[in-house]
């Protein structure tokens, strides 16, 4: 159980990280103060959108306080993820 919980852990920063990343390759800013403001759910879920849906996505997430199953209800192109465990 211990391994398998260091295991998501593990998978949890991974996501936090590509967020920052793909945050920084659209805007050309630091995540930090954006991130501070999600939830670790809004964060996973926008990873299934596509550039174009994710700005809008994080603009309703920031403004609107939609959740991360409402997120992933908006998405009209689901990019899917099968890395994850």
């Amino acid at each position: 159980m211990l391994r398998q919980h260091y295991a998501l852990g593990i998978q949890n920063r991974m996501v936090r990280l590509e967020f920052k990343q793909r945050y920084f390759e659209i805007f050309g800013l630091r995540s930090d103060e954006v991130e501070q403001k999600l939830t670790f759910s809004q964060i996973a879920a926008l990873r299934f959108a596509y550039d174009d849906e994710f700005k809008e996505l994080l603009y309703k997430a920031l403004h609107e306080n939609i959740s991360g199953d409402q997120i992933k209800r908006s998405i009209q192109k689901w990019r899917p993820d099968h890395q994850r465990i």
